[in-house]
């Protein structure tokens, strides 16, 4: 194989870690949004009571106006399509073990950048070198026998 075409492989190489690094970082900011939420609803659990007024959102950007009839009852999705109920302690639990759940998943995510961060790292090197030892095969070719 060429340098050229070494060095084309290097490039294509580069481009599709780049784009894995890319959908791992959005992925990451996705998870930080979820965790977001999950401290938005643990504040709100730990504020409210029994009787108060809030706003419960339908979609579409419509809200509906409700009062809260009893806080030991709260609905919290447990995953796989499943919700369970909860008392408002173990709510708050439930929803502490699901950000923990995050938490880890942003470490392996990142973690995995990281891996294809210096595979990218090597392959820029690997890059130099062939285009180093292109141009001075370039330079000798140039300069020709010595007479």
């Amino acid at each position: 194989m060429s340098s050229q075409q070494q060095l084309q492989q290097l490039s294509q190489e580069l481009q599709e870690i780049q784009e894995q690094i890319e959908a791992l970082e959005a992925s990451v900011e996705g998870l930080h949004e979820e965790q977001t939420e999950i401290d938005e609803a643990i504040d709100a659990l730990d504020t409210l009571e029994s009787g108060s007024n809030v706003q419960v959102p339908l979609g579409g950007g419509a809200y509906l106006h409700a009062e809260i009839q009893d806080i030991d009852e709260v609905i919290v999705d447990i995953g796989a399509d499943y919700a369970a109920e909860f008392d408002q302690d173990d709510a708050v639990d439930a929803l502490e073990n699901k950000k923990d759940h995050l938490d880890d998943r942003i470490d392996e995510v990142t973690s995995e950048i990281s891996e294809l961060e210096g595979r990218s790292s090597q392959l820029e090197q690997q890059a130099q070198q062939l285009q180093q030892q292109a141009m001075q095969q370039q330079m000798q070719g140039m300069q020709g026998p010595d007479e």
